[in-house]
């Protein structure tokens, strides 16, 4: 009886698995990386490409490894051993070294919105300044981090799940403004083929860790794929009513921006391409208002989501990621010695400052970019260059599954098929890799050393820490 209790349905699963994955930032970086509408196409594909196979496969590793709660660390230990095991954790630790970065300006850009109420006079500020101010953000939150404490917890999923209905009410509300408001100044959305596919140039392939980035996570379902009723019938249902649900809510999204904005003024400019990218989504609340006669209040609300989501996300994500790497009993044995400390409050300090030492330089690195609306599109795509990384793990270890399938059992199964499971995984697996080192190419000097430096240096120091464990233990068995 119990056990029926715990039994979720698969649309449970599925609107679970919506609000977790889909944001409006993610409508908004597909419009203006990929021109307006051209992006439906790009959408399309990456959702029966990418998405559903990488959802799917993540179920059968979740049913085969049920009672294994580490995620995909545990799935590596179980069939690689615990030293790759370890270096799939640090990897999920590492690429947070990006994302932590970006949260102190995006609070800070949300702040700007709700002051200013514009863009232009925060992106006017010196970067410098900017930069500087970025930083006393982030160093007030690793100390924060240190006194164990983590009042920001609920507020980070208020915020969170608030932006998530304010993107659907945008939709909604946007595609009935010609209706509701029609004395308003829409832009004409053209249907011919020609503006709808896509253009493969560079900047198409370059840009494709944008679209990865938006789609990933999938992962963070695998804990209940064993909880939905009939597991084997209704966890590929309910992942492909999800996949149904956010390509419409992507391609809607996409034509409600197609009204406000003109893909060719986005493009006028590389300071007009950063502002877009910078402040779209504010932009677009904004300008929702006006057409509503309400004036910023929807563009105050989004602002004021956003920087409370920033700001606990940053707390969150310096704090939860360091825990989840530093108390896994398989992580543990190849982590040096002094980051394993704790102080009072049962914070990792050591690990902490190690966040603050890397996060903070590649804040204070940014102070060499030119504005402030650079700095947002930066971290975009060095966020769509280094968060990918963990999806390979993910892929790597479905592969290791169906190469051993024989050694587990799985109440779901995605692909029967050992060979053509490997090489869905293997698919999944390139596709992912060959985005992650296109998004690292930039016109601009700066960004393209980032982008490289970085990956390259949160690998190395993963690589470099199981030798210093090492020595440590030989010099106390010494």
């Amino acid at each position: 009886m119990k056990q029926t209790q715990k039994k979720i349905t698969w649309y449970t699963l599925a609107f679970m698995c919506f609000s977790t994955l889909w944001g409006f930032g993610n409508i908004v970086n597909g419009f203006i990386y990929y021109d307006g509408t051209r992006v439906i196409f790009s959408w399309i594909l990456m959702f029966v490409l990418y998405f559903i196979p990488y959802a799917l496969m993540v179920g059968e590793l979740g049913s085969a490894f049920k009672d294994k709660g580490g995620g995909v660390t545990s799935w590596i230990q179980e069939t690689k051993g615990a030293k790759l095991a370890y270096y799939a954790g640090w990897t999920y630790w590492a690429v947070h070294i990006t994302y932590i970065a970006s949260k102190g300006s995006g609070a800070l850009k949300a702040l700007s919105w709700i002051v200013f109420k514009n863009a232009e006079t925060f992106d006017s500020f010196p970067i410098l300044y900017i930069q500087m101010a970025t930083l006393a953000i982030f160093i007030f939150f690793c100390w924060f981090a240190t006194k164990g404490i983590n009042p920001l917890k609920k507020l980070a999923t208020i915020a969170g799940s608030s932006t998530f209905v304010l993107s659907i009410l945008y939709i909604l509300m946007m595609l009935a403004a010609p209706k509701l408001a029609p004395a308003n100044n829409y832009i004409h959305v053209n249907w011919d083929m020609n503006a709808l596919v896509p253009i493969f140039n560079s900047k198409y392939f370059l840009s494709l860790s944008v679209l990865v980035l938006a789609v990933g996570g999938a992962e963070k379902i695998s804990p209940y794929v064993n909880k939905v009723e009939n597991s084997a019938k209704n966890f590929p249902k309910g992942i492909i009513f999800t996949a149904i649900m956010v390509v419409s809510c992507a391609i809607f999204g996409t034509i409600a921006m197609s009204r406000m904005f003109d893909p060719a003024v986005i493009n006028s400019s590389e300071e007009m391409f950063n502002a877009y990218a910078a402040n779209g989504g504010y932009w677009a609340f904004q300008q929702l208002g006006e057409y509503y006669h309400v004036g910023n209040l929807f563009m105050i609300i989004y602002a004021a989501s956003n920087l409370i989501s920033q700001l606990a996300v940053l707390l969150l994500s310096i704090d939860a990621p360091l825990r989840m790497l530093l108390e896994d009993e398989n992580a543990r044995q190849f982590i040096p010695r002094k980051l394993l400390k704790q102080n009072e409050h049962g914070a990792y300090t050591n690990g902490i400052k190690m966040v603050g030492v890397l996060s903070g330089s590649i804040i204070l690195i940014q102070i060499l970019v030119p504005s402030a609306p650079a700095v947002m599109q930066q971290f975009v795509r060095l966020n769509a260059v280094c968060m990918p990384l963990r999806y390979l793990w993910v892929f790597y270890a479905y592969m290791m599954l169906k190469k051993y399938d024989d050694k587990f059992h799985s109440e779901y199964t995605f692909i029967k098929s050992r060979k053509f499971g490997m090489f869905v995984g293997g698919w999944c697996f390139t596709i992912t890799a060959a985005c992650c080192v296109m998004g690292m190419i930039s016109d601009d000097p700066i960004t393209m050393a980032l982008n490289i430096i970085t990956p390259i240096v949160l690998i190395s120091l993963g690589l470099i820490l199981p030798i210093i464990r090492k020595k440590e233990d030989e010099a106390l068995n010494a």
